[in-house]
């Protein structure tokens, strides 16, 4: 399997479980699409900023003690990697 597959299929667990998310999991795939992409992030306290090939969404982190990020911040990222290519609804 080709590291552009592994990347897919790890998008695709995101999507099958929005509820159950954690910031490193979103991470992990952004630092791998780095190979592949322009990737960017800015971040401060309340959230991190991330931009691919131009496409840019937020994930709001400013519940430190919760690890799963809000499904709304994970749409998000699925919109971002769909209108990039990486994923297919």
């Amino acid at each position: 399997m080709s590291n552009s597959e592994k990347i897919k299929r790890s998008i695709r667990e995101i999507a099958g479980r929005k509820q159950n998310v954690t910031l490193a999991e979103i991470e992990r795939v952004m630092n791998q699409l780095k190979d592949h992409c322009t990737v960017s992030s800015v971040e401060n306290d309340h959230q991190r900023m991330y931009a691919i090939d131009g496409v840019r969404f937020g994930i709001c982190t400013h519940h430190p003690g919760k690890k799963q990020i809000k499904a709304i911040y994970v749409k998000q990222f699925l919109r971002a990697m769909a209108e990039t290519g990486w994923y297919e609804d």
